[in-house]
């Protein structure tokens, strides 16, 4: 990275333009937030950045895509959500990278996929600071949003193709490629790293040829790959169910808050009677581009076969997060604790547990190297046990982002959370940058308390 300073600030010089960064708060690492790696109109595919002359700022994070509330705080405790505002130009990524990297200086890249069902979330969330894996692991780490919801998983022909979501992270994929080595990355050595449907999106894009050689590891945390793709027949009557609540309106001009209140509606519908159906209402679609001959029947097969070292894994009781947080989930499990319990427990291994297995499995055998995991630390005062997500606080080791979360109750930062941090972070990191051996990334691993 050659890096010059202007009033204090670092600037580089990428092939598309020069842009201006900042010192990250914590020292040691520079970071250039809410850039943008390309455009796209409503419903439409996403195109390349146009270069450009003057120095551009990345100073500020990037909005997040339009999106309904979220009721993640409940479990991860509050974030910047409100700060950073919603906007649909939101194709946007960060990069950090350790402030001394050397103009001949190749680093590893970490490639960072938020998850959030495909409805919420963003990449400049405070809770996915990825300083620390900067620092720690001598990487460089880029952050990726991409469109969510009715935005980026609406399939209705003639409106919407389908999968946006996944042409945006493609389009994401792409610029990297041409662009990190300006940061001191190696575009030949990029690992992704997602975690909920950040894991699943990964394992899609795994499933698509063209896009394999852009990225060369994985790290899948907590896929929901139980509940698979989308049809034809499912992404059909989910459009259907928008259109109606638009009631005549054109999707494609009609204001966002009215476009958000369509999808609020189609996910109740979609969800049917009691909310009791978990498969999302927004999703990719098998067989629309770039996922063309992936089968949603069997829509992993390709994914064990791409040939990416891989680790997988997920959380002891991952589905105890849809029962906190859906009201009527909990509201049955007032009445039936035992029933509720034992429907939670199946659903984790029915949607992430087994299928993750699975995948490692089928992968293994085709000739690829993969390890396992399964988080099982809980917090002690915590009835949340070791829920969808717990993991990502020991990842990312951000103390202020994190320790006010509802599933880290009663456990010390210092003496819990930190050491368990530092050996996760290890472990991802030292397989980001190839360093792993045998005795650090074993084929089944369990984080315990």
């Amino acid at each position: 990275m050659s890096v010059a300073t202007e009033a204090g600030a670092p600037v580089v010089v990428t092939p598309s333009g020069p842009v201006r960064g900042r010192v990250h708060a914590d020292g040691g690492v520079v970071e250039f937030l809410g850039l943008r790696y390309a455009q796209a109109e409503r419903f439409g595919a996403p195109v390349p950045e146009p270069a450009w002359d003057d120095v551009r700022d990345a100073r500020n994070p990037g909005p997040q895509c339009p999106q309904l509330a979220s009721r993640m705080d409940a479990i991860a405790g509050p974030s910047n959500a409100d700060e950073l505002g919603q906007d649909e130009d939101c194709l946007r990524l960060s990069v950090r990278a350790p402030a001394d990297v050397r103009p001949d200086e190749r680093l590893p890249v970490l490639m960072w996929i938020h998850g959030g069902a495909y409805v919420i979330g963003g990449v400049d969330l405070s809770w996915y600071d990825t300083a620390r894996l900067v620092r720690e692991g001598r990487v460089v780490a880029v952050g990726v949003g991409y469109r969510l919801g009715v935005l980026g998983w609406l399939r209705s022909p003639g409106v919407s193709p389908g999968n946006l979501g996944l042409a945006d992270l493609a389009a994401a994929l792409h610029w990297i490629h041409r662009h990190i080595a300006a940061f001191g990355g190696d575009p030949d050595a990029v690992t992704l790293v997602g975690e909920s449907a950040g894991a699943h999106a990964i394992a899609c894009l795994m499933g698509a040829p063209d896009l394999r050689p852009l990225f060369h590891r994985v790290v899948l945390q907590s896929g929901q790959l139980g509940l698979g793709l989308g049809t034809e027949r499912s992404a059909a009557r989910v459009a259907g169910y928008v259109d109606d609540a638009l009631d005549g309106a054109d999707p494609r001009t009609v204001g966002v808050d009215a476009l958000l209140e369509a999808q609020r509606r189609a996910m109740v519908r979609h969800a049917g009677p009691g909310g009791i159906n978990s498969s999302p209402a927004f999703t990719p679609v098998a067989g629309i581009a770039p996922l063309v001959g992936v089968s949603a029947a069997d829509p992993w097969v390709a994914a064990a076969h791409s040939g990416h070292p891989m680790i997988i894994g997920t959380t002891l009781d991952e589905a105890n997060t849809f029962v906190h947080i859906a009201p009527p989930l909990r509201r049955l499990r007032r009445r039936f604790p035992t029933a509720v319990g034992v429907g939670s427990r199946l659903a984790t291994h029915r949607v992430f547990t087994w299928p993750a297995q699975r995948l490692a499995t089928r992968a293994a055998a085709a000739g690829t190297t993969v390890s396992t995991y399964r988080f099982t630390w809980s917090a002690p005062d915590s009835d949340l046990g070791a829920c969808h997500a717990i993991e990502l606080p020991f990842l990312f080791g951000g103390r202020e982002a994190w320790q006010e979360a509802p599933m880290l109750a009663g456990a010390s930062w210092d003496d819990d959370v930190e050491p368990l941090g530092r050996s996760l972070r290890r472990w991802w990191l030292d397989f980001v940058t190839g360093r792993e051996s045998a005795a650090q990334t074993p084929s089944s691993a369990s984080a315990s308390r």
